[in-house]
């Protein structure tokens, strides 16, 4: 037991660490977001380093996605003669789970790495220290462009992910499945609700904060040299990752409930 305790114990404070200086991190980001100028010009430039060079990767996972999981559910559902609810489970799927999470995911990868490893590498060759001698805060200039960055992004990337996948999904169901094009649009159009798209869309509000916030916090924390680079890189992918995947749980039964009440 003492042997397992000491893992434990170490990896428990570790984790609390972690969270303690996402939420410092966080909470300079709401104080600084307010004060003094603002970046737009850095905002519009991490748009679309984030968004329109991540397209390409979102609309391949989008088609990949929606083509597989129509094929799926209609080679299982064949099976008990329900091929004609495949276009009412893979919306519903989609637009609620699987679109935003994939999507997340993908920009976890891509995107947070890359800022991890670009704030690191600033931090390395003291570049963060040069913009707070010429009296700017490293937070405002740095961390807020690519924070915000991601909360529009994503959001739209989410977007073209659930129109893509659910066009993929028609594609198969009536190449493969032999459905009918316009049943299988009618049922889009039925099945897709406004409770369904705010679901989607909120969640992927929370994973652009998963994503950007690890990411910067890794990326600032760099200390010991080009070493550290590569390895707050995969913690920055590896904590966003695993913070969609739980947050999603989470999300799903806190929107859940609104809807019970709304």
């Amino acid at each position: 037991m003492s042997a397992l305790s000491a893992p434990l114990g170490a990896f428990l404070f570790e984790s609390l660490h972690i969270l303690g200086g996402m939420g410092i991190l966080s909470g300079r980001i709401l104080k600084d977001l307010f004060l003094g100028r603002f970046y737009l010009r850095l905002v519009v430039e991490q748009v679309y380093i984030i968004g329109m060079k991540s397209l390409p990767l979102i609309l391949i996972t989008a088609t990949s996605i929606g083509m597989v999981m129509s094929l799926q559910f209609g080679l299982g559902l064949e099976k008990f003669g329900g091929k004609m609810y495949v276009p009412k489970l893979v919306t519903a799927t989609i637009l609620r789970e699987m679109g935003p999470v994939f999507t997340s995911l993908m920009l976890a990868a891509r995107v947070g790495a890359g800022i991890a490893s670009e704030i690191g590498s600033m931090v390395v060759t003291q570049q963060i220290d040069a913009i707070r001698a010429l009296g700017t805060s490293p937070i405002k200039k740095i961390v807020i462009p690519r924070v915000l960055a991601c909360l529009i992004t994503l959001p739209l990337l989410v977007g073209i992910t659930n129109f893509v996948a659910t066009l993929g999904g028609l594609v198969i169901g009536t190449t493969e499945l032999n459905l009918d094009a316009n049943f299988y649009y009618l049922k889009v159009l039925s099945t897709a609700g406004i409770s369904d798209y705010v679901s989607g869309i909120g969640k992927s509000l929370f994973f652009a904060l998963f994503i950007s916030i690890p990411a910067c916090y890794y990326g600032l924390n760099v200390k010991n040299g080009t070493k550290e680079v590569g390895s707050a890189t995969t913690k920055a992918v590896v904590v966003a990752s695993i913070l969609i995947l739980v947050g999603d749980f989470f999300l799903s039964k806190l929107f859940w409930v609104v809807e019970r009440w709304v």
